[in-house]
């Protein structure tokens, strides 16, 4: 990559770390304009600079996708592709004046989006009681117990339960969450959850300063979400679970029990921190018409 393009790359990452992106979601754009530069710059066999950018294609861009799918990676990996690289196009548009209008104008393939898949109320509980017995040390266990009903209890994604700290503590009524993009919320803190996450702290071999990761790893470093799957993923074997169980998959219990129970559905959107009902929807596996019941049911205007 030529320092030109480097630096485009880099400014651009730059605006999108103001959008309070997560380190992966910055990491992956990233990687997907690198793998697009990759390929167009000996494609256009041009030179590496903002004229070559500017210079591409519709004939260009089939090219690319056709590369993408000659990696025999999946519709929805590739759609991800185009939609980094499109949001790079649109940093040249705003800042360097560039026609992006080839690059825009590239439709994504169609892929089937697949549905979270909760799990029942018995095998959620069936799961934290398997999770207390997965390791031989009490702290360790009552750790991998604390995020699971930080996860179902209160709706948390793994990587707000493993961004929780010392600073934390003590707990009360409710927890502060900062969520995608940066997003507060506030969500209640149920009895069970709470003494779930003191007993751990009770167990934890360690002092630290307000500022350290509340969930540490045997080694004192901070717990990784893959530590979190793999516990998981023990347990749903011992189980016969699907493979579907997974971390989230609490999170996605969380939200439809809560539907079920007769929660309301605007409620259950805050509490998750989603932008918008279609995500909560797809959490909660709603059909249309179903969603549509409990849209009339809970709108103000809707009887």
């Amino acid at each position: 990559m030529t320092l030109e393009a480097h630096e485009l790359v880099e400014n651009w990452l730059q605006t999108l770390e103001l959008r309070n992106l997560s380190k992966n979601s910055l990491t992956a754009y990233q990687k997907d304009v690198q793998d697009f530069l990759a390929f167009i710059i000996p494609h256009k066999d041009a030179g590496a600079g903002l004229a070559m950018l500017g210079a591409v294609n519709i004939k260009d861009m089939r090219s690319y996708m056709a590369h993408l799918r000659n990696k025999e990676i999946s519709a929805r990996s590739v759609s991800r592709h185009l939609s980094s690289v499109k949001n790079f196009y649109r940093f040249l548009s705003e800042r360097h004046g560039v026609d992006a209008t080839d690059v825009l104008s590239r439709k994504a393939p169609k892929f089937d989006a697949k549905l979270p898949r909760p799990v029942s109320a018995y095998a959620a509980k069936e799961v934290i009681a398997r999770t207390e017995i997965q390791s031989e040390e009490s702290w360790v266990s009552a750790r991998d117990v604390a995020i699971v009903m930080l996860m179902y209890g209160c709706g948390l994604r793994v990587s707000e339960a493993l961004s929780l700290t010392w600073g934390d503590l003590p707990l009360g009524e409710t927890l502060r969450i900062i969520g995608k993009g940066g997003k507060e919320r506030i969500v209640p803190l149920l009895p069970n959850v709470k003494k779930a996450v003191d007993q751990y702290v009770d167990h934890a071999p360690f002092e630290l300063d307000a500022e350290a990761p509340l969930f540490r790893g045997v080694r004192g470093k901070p717990l990784s979400a893959r530590q979190v799957a793999k516990t998981m993923e023990s347990v749903r074997h011992q189980l016969g679970l699907p493979a579907s169980v997974t971390p989230h998959a609490m999170r996605h219990s969380f939200a439809t029990h809560l539907l079920e129970s007769g929660g309301d559905l605007r409620a259950i959107q805050e509490l998750l921190g989603h932008a918008s009902l279609s995500s909560t929807q797809v959490y909660t596996g709603l059909d249309q018409a179903r969603l549509l019941e409990v849209y009339r049911k809970t709108h103000p205007k809707g009887g």
